[in-house]
């Protein structure tokens, strides 16, 4: 009887480890408009000293959704209550959905995070300042956060260029998706919520690979 035990406790542990290494499905994240801010803006929008309030824990290890929001600006019109978003980074940047666009009436490039060269332009307000921020806005290009073994696992390489395929009602391919590996990041493809929207892709959606 404990050969039998200890015989199945192995064909659990290998059946464990055959679904984790055929699983090629991966979760998505649906992404709204926010911001990320440095020490000096958070500072001018919120005042002197100001710590941002963490509300909850986002799904990228380290990042967390503030309690803060701000409101932006443009030549046409404005969008508040902007989410904030933890922690703060050494340069201000805000991504925005491609009708806010055409709403605050700026030309703000598709871009991945951190590609900020000759973005797109806004005034953010909050509660205790204002601030221009030049060349800091940006739509949100789609992508992938993979970890380094998962990288392995579904053989791409970082700043690969790939496409992902869903199913649903409305499912489909969507193509020009770039992975980003970290090794300290979770595993998991972003699109905004416009994307989501219009695919019928929710956050029990899960995606597969497919190379190009």
């Amino acid at each position: 009887m404990e050969n039998y035990e200890e015989l199945l406790i192995e064909i659990l542990k290998k059946i464990a480890q055959e679904s984790q290494t055929t699983d090629l499905s991966i979760p998505v994240g649906i992404s709204n408009r926010h911001c990320h801010l440095s020490r000096e803006d958070v500072e001018s929008l919120f005042g002197k000293g100001y710590d941002l309030t963490k509300l909850k824990d986002l799904s990228q290890p380290g990042q967390y959704a503030c309690k803060e929001t701000i409101m932006i600006c443009g030549p046409k019109g404005m969008i508040e209550n902007v989410r904030i978003l933890g922690p703060e980074r050494k340069q201000t940047q805000v991504e925005v959905l491609q009708s806010d666009c055409f709403k605050l009436g700026i030309k703000a490039p598709l871009r991945l995070s951190g590609d900020l060269d000759h973005s797109g332009d806004v005034t953010m307000i909050g509660p205790k300042g204002s601030k221009m921020l030049v060349s800091g806005v940006v739509v949100a290009k789609r992508h992938i956060h993979m970890p380094s073994k998962d990288a392995k696992r579904f053989d791409v390489v970082d700043g690969e260029n790939v496409s992902i395929a869903f199913d649903g009602a409305r499912g489909g391919v969507l193509n020009e998706v770039i992975v980003r590996v970290d090794s300290n990041a979770g595993l998991e493809c972003h699109i905004d919520v416009e994307e989501a929207n219009a695919l019928g892709v929710s956050s029990n959606t899960n995606i597969v690979i497919q190379k190009n």
